[in-house]
């Protein structure tokens, strides 16, 4: 019988809650035996995960999730089988993770100045890897009593054309689709329902994307056979994953129910195989 594979998790290295040993322990509780581990610009969980995976029956797939700038706006893409000590790839999120700071000061700065005593040192202390976000920002202004919800302090504060919102400098969708198959990897959009335009769709497959992401909670019914049929068209292959945070967005019930067989799963190594 064809088991289920997560192929979108966030460990502490980015903006998840849980540890990458914890996440692979839990993984293994709800019965998952493969999965992968997509921390925002950031690979540094890795190692860690496979090693407590190879203790509980659990293999971790090397990924990552790589923002890239598109018309004035911020998609994601989803990388897997990268070779994750790349220097190439490592000198790329090193980059990235030092304009995700930047970025982070930029939107305190703006706090700031709407009389939201908020400082760094508070959104430093919610971060636990090497990857600093809007997410972070977000549970501080929570925890200092600026917003009731983590939701709010996005809706309210800083998310998508909100008041203290600042954009990141991103490589291009080609540019990042080029970083992830000079790694070794596969590309994938991910969950395109936040985002999609079909212009992009197009640019990204003719740049080389791999996949398109169509399992993911925020995705339909509607939604999935939409994608999946694109990807039939296309001849792409399909992810999917519960974008599993650790509990803090209210995920916690969703980890090991969403994601997509392992059959799958095989038929991306047999295409990493043949490129």
């Amino acid at each position: 019988m064809d088991g289920i594979a997560d192929l979108h998790l966030h460990t502490t290295y980015s903006d998840g809650t849980l540890s990458p040993g914890e996440l692979v322990r839990k993984a293994a509780a709800v019965g998952l035996t493969l999965i992968s581990i997509t921390d925002h610009d950031s690979v540094g969980g890795l190692d860690e995960a496979s090693d407590v995976g190879k203790t509980c029956g659990v293999e971790v797939i090397p990924g990552m999730e790589l923002s890239a700038a598109f018309d004035g706006s911020e998609i994601h893409i989803l990388g897997y089988f990268m070779d994750y000590h790349n220097q190439n790839l490592a000198d790329s999120l090193s980059g990235f993770r030092e304009e995700r700071l930047k970025r982070a000061e930029r939107i305190v700065n703006k706090l700031n100045r709407m009389n939201i005593p908020l400082s760094m040192e508070s959104v430093l202390a919610n971060t636990t890897g090497d990857s600093v976000g809007r997410p972070h920002i977000a549970t501080a202004l929570v925890s200092e009593g600026h917003a009731e919800t983590y939701h709010q302090a996005f809706s309210k504060y800083i998310g998508d054309g909100r008041p203290a919102y600042e954009g990141k400098n991103n490589f291009s969708p080609e540019e990042t689709v080029r970083l992830i198959s000079d790694a070794g990897g596969l590309s994938f959009l991910a969950h395109p329902s936040h985002s999609i335009d079909e212009d992009l769709l197009f640019r990204l497959i003719e740049a080389g994307l791999d996949g398109i992401e169509v399992v993911h909670p925020s995705h339909s019914p509607e939604i999935i056979r939409y994608y999946r049929g694109i990807v039939n068209e296309y001849c792409l292959l399909e992810s999917g994953g519960s974008d599993f945070h650790g509990g803090q967005r209210g995920d916690e019930q969703i980890l090991g129910q969403i994601g997509i067989p392992i059959s799958t799963v095989n038929i991306m190594r047999r295409r990493l195989f043949s490129k």
